[in-house]
């Protein structure tokens, strides 16, 4: 019977930087090492594995992208090299691969399957934000996106909020970068004036913003400069009285 090949869980930069700013010379040359990957998008996995130094011409290197819907037949032919004894690498498009991340099917596929899943130590703009925030690290819940429209993305502005008022809860989100300038007035002028608010922009990079204000501090603030650039919102509302 033949001996399963890893998923190995590979982290990549969340800019541009040469690999050794952003990941131990483990992951590196782990990825370096790998010939099968599977990822969120192969243009800029070719990106990263070209960052990451990856010895091998690019076009020699099988790269499958998961789809963003399939069953698990096509879960299984992802997996197929696993199955056969070879080791996998799946990467996302920025940071780690399945946190907040379609990925996480890929591996519970895995385990499914009786896969070994190894992941690999590197970049997750959700810890560094939530690390340098200042906010609540013992309870912390990621929204991913909000909703588009401004009164259903009011109302859940609202109650996260309140649920961490309630919970003692630091509450993280994000925003399309083009939308980033919207999500911070709506935030200005939805929440309580102690509510604490961390913007983090360009984490890991030589722009790297990272403050963290009460609400009526960023009132009278001048405004960080978020439009197109990736960005972390993360709150947590004051204890009631």
């Amino acid at each position: 019977m033949t001996t399963p090949g890893r998923l190995l869980l590979i982290p990549v930069g969340l800019g541009g930087d040469a690999w050794p700013d952003f990941l131990p010379a483990r992951t590196q040359a782990t990825a370096a090492a790998l010939r099968y990957f599977v990822v969120e998008n192969a243009r800029a996995a070719r990106a990263h594995l070209k960052t990451m130094g990856h010895p091998l011409p690019l076009r020699d290197v099988a790269i499958h992208e998961l789809p963003e819907q399939c069953a698990a037949a096509a879960l299984d032919e992802l997996l197929a090299p696993a199955r056969a004894g070879q080791d996998i690498g799946l990467m996302s498009d920025a940071g780690c691969p399945a946190v907040a991340d379609p990925g996480s099917r890929l591996v519970a596929r895995a385990h499914d399957l009786g896969i070994p899943v190894m992941p690999l130590v590197g970049p997750s703009s959700i810890l560094l934000g939530l690390m340098g925030s200042g906010l609540n690290g013992q309870s912390f819940a990621f929204h991913g996106y909000l909703p588009v429209a401004e009164s259903e993305r009011d109302l859940r502005i609202r109650g996260l909020e309140e649920e961490s008022r309630r919970q003692n809860r630091t509450q993280i989100f994000i925003e399309t970068p083009y939308r980033n300038e919207r999500m911070f007035d709506a935030l200005l002028r939805l929440c309580h004036p102690q509510t604490r608010l961390c913007i983090a922009c360009d984490l890991t990079t030589p722009t790297e913003y990272l403050v963290t204000h009460r609400i009526e501090t960023w009132r009278t603030t001048p405004r960080p400069q978020l439009a197109k650039r990736p960005a972390l919102f993360l709150l947590l509302a004051a204890a009631s009285r």
